[in-house]
């Protein structure tokens, strides 16, 4: 990803980007204006045992510390941690901004902005859109700003990506009333498109032209429908649990689910709990959510907790086809995307229909192009860098300030 040039007004100095999620804090250092990464890291187990793990450029460990407990300090002192490790990485190159993914946005925030009092309100009232993420997602800005008081600091919305969608693909087919309060399609993993739509732009310019389906596939799953690098269907809804199956969350349900869970007796949290932390992969294996585990696994529950993960991949590939017109590429991206070739293999069988032809040696090494020369849709593995692209709104968000 490439960074504004030299003289460009930029100040020289370091960004850092943080990627926060319920239990986990990802995070990653970028020397500006080039945006040449010098550190990456994760604090996993928040909320229990804090872990921090973090390692330079070349791969090397730089950070490996344990928390034992989890009082109502230890965020702060976690990200404590990670503000000193800054301080001794970038050196003379201070720390000069600080960039955050936020999940949701709503209709209004469709580029990043600047944190300011009035958008951190703004936020606030955001959260009943997503209680699950936003809390998370606010709580570094707020530690941020105690901790490093007068820094600047820039929310990247996880929905701008989507705010292109066209009016059709945004509605439910609700009372206008309802859709008119803010209940439609938002769309979600908008980064990671993000990063994946300028990579296809650099790597791939033909490809980049016409009509692109990338398949983000990780604990969180979703597919986007990119016609000329820009996003007209998502897979996700007004929340991150429409669409594809996922680690822990149920994908696309009946309404009338939640109905008559209701009337069994099911109280409001613990439908909601359920459908966030005890469904997906881990609710119809009963083993675990980890696609990792179940692809080791002989027992009957894994296998078809893998089918239906695939099948609902595939269906929705048709579904994002029929938005498109047509489908030119396939890219698959995130953890699961990037590192589980029997994940998309069994994906692409599914979808031989269109012309899809694997090329299963390739598929087997994670090589950059997984499908044949003679396949009518051209099949793409690409890691995605959700932190590259916060650290690439923040710079140009200073720029223009």
């Amino acid at each position: 990803m490439n960074g504004p040039r030299q003289g460009d007004g930029i100040a020289e100095g370091s960004i850092l980007a943080l990627n926060a999620g319920s239990s986990s804090l990802k995070f990653a250092l970028f020397a500006a204006p080039a945006l040449r990464p010098l550190i990456r890291g994760e604090i996993s187990e928040l909320g229990s045992s804090p872990h921090l793990l973090a390692h330079d450029d070349a791969g090397g460990a730089v950070a490996d510390r344990h928390w034992a407990s989890h009082g109502e300090d230890t965020f702060a002192d976690v990200l404590d941690a990670v503000l000193a490790l800054v301080d001794v990485t970038a050196g003379h190159a201070r720390l000069r901004a600080v960039g955050h993914r936020i999940v949701h946005g709503g209709a209004d925030h469709i580029i990043p902005e600047r944190v300011t009092p009035a958008l951190l309100l703004a936020l606030d009232a955001l959260i009943p859109l997503d209680p699950i993420h936003m809390p998370h997602n606010i709580a570094p800005i707020l530690a941020v700003a105690k901790a490093r008081p007068g820094i600047d600091q820039v929310a990247c919305f996880d929905t701008a990506f989507h705010h292109t969608m066209p009016l059709v693909a945004q509605r439910f087919a609700l009372p206008r009333a309802i859709s008119d309060a803010g209940v439609r399609r938002y769309g979600f993993h908008g980064l990671s498109y993000e990063y994946i739509a300028r990579r296809v732009t650099i790597e791939l310019p033909a490809l980049a032209k016409g009509r692109v389906i990338v398949a983000h596939l990780g604990a969180g799953a979703s597919l986007c429908a990119l016609d000329k690098g820009v996003s007209i269907a998502n897979t996700f809804g007004i929340s991150v649990l429409d669409g594809l199956v996922m680690a822990t969350r149920c994908g696309s349900l009946d309404p009338g689910v939640i109905l008559y869970l209701g009337r069994l007796g099911h109280s409001l949290p613990d439908i909601e709990d359920m459908l966030y932390n005890r469904s997906g992969l881990l609710g119809v294996s009963g083993i675990s959510g980890d696609i990792r585990v179940l692809l080791a696994s002989d027992l009957p529950q894994a296998q078809e907790a893998i089918e239906l993960f695939t099948y609902r991949i595939a269906l929705e590939v048709g579904a994002m086809t029929s938005a498109l017109g047509g489908v030119d590429g396939i890219v698959f991206t995130a953890g699961i995307g990037q590192h589980a070739p029997k994940i998309r293999a069994a994906v692409c069988e599914r979808l031989g229909w269109l012309g899809v032809q694997l090329d299963q040696a390739a598929n087997d090494k994670g090589a950059f192009q997984v499908s044949t020369a003679g396949s009518k849709v051209d099949v793409r593995v690409i890691a995605t860098d959700e932190e590259a692209m916060i650290a690439q709104h923040v710079l140009t968000t200073l720029r223009e300030r």
